[in-house]
């Protein structure tokens, strides 16, 4: 399911721009930190609940506006943009990894807040979360999420957003 229509207008917006929005944000935030072009695939995205060997960072949403801003990963690319973000080399998920995805998540989602808060106040953004593994599952209370699947180097990258109104 789609990002609730009572969400949608009370943001004053459409699907196709909050879509818009929440590409141009996610895009912005890798290449001025890490010096990398993220390709949006605009291809219609199921929710994912099931990973396999990838790294997951997660922003809590709260306020006006409820939800979950996760991005997945697989670990060789989770790496790639630690490398990037650190400028040294990493040759295993660990802390360093952690640190880095739970970062970009969130200014991804401190980009995105900036579409849902006027003054910033009513909308605040928990402390990131990463989970990784062999085979792990994420679940979220509600199906209303966005997903969006972007390319680089020719590994995926998934960003989500589940969002309703207090």
């Amino acid at each position: 399911m789609p990002i609730p229509v009572e969400v949608l207008t009370a943001l004053n917006t459409t699907p196709d721009l909050f879509a818009k929005n929440l590409i141009d944000d996610t895009r912005s935030v890798y290449s001025t930190m890490l010096g990398l072009d993220l390709m949006h695939l605009p291809l219609e995205v199921d929710p994912m609940e099931h990973f396999k060997d990838c790294v997951s960072a997660m922003v809590g949403l709260a306020g006006t506006y409820n939800g979950l801003i996760s991005i997945h990963q697989p670990c060789s690319l989770a790496m790639k943009l630690t490398e990037a973000m650190l400028d040294m080399e990493v040759t295993e998920v660990d802390q360093d990894v952690f640190d880095a995805l739970g970062e970009i998540a969130n200014m991804v989602a401190g980009n995105v807040k900036q579409h849902l808060s006027k003054g910033g106040l009513d909308v605040r953004l928990s402390t990131p979360s990463v989970a990784t593994g062999s085979d792990y599952i994420i679940c979220t209370k509600q199906a209303n999420s966005m997903n969006l699947l972007f390319d680089l180097d020719e590994e995926w990258l998934l960003v989500s957003i589940v969002l309703e109104m207090d």
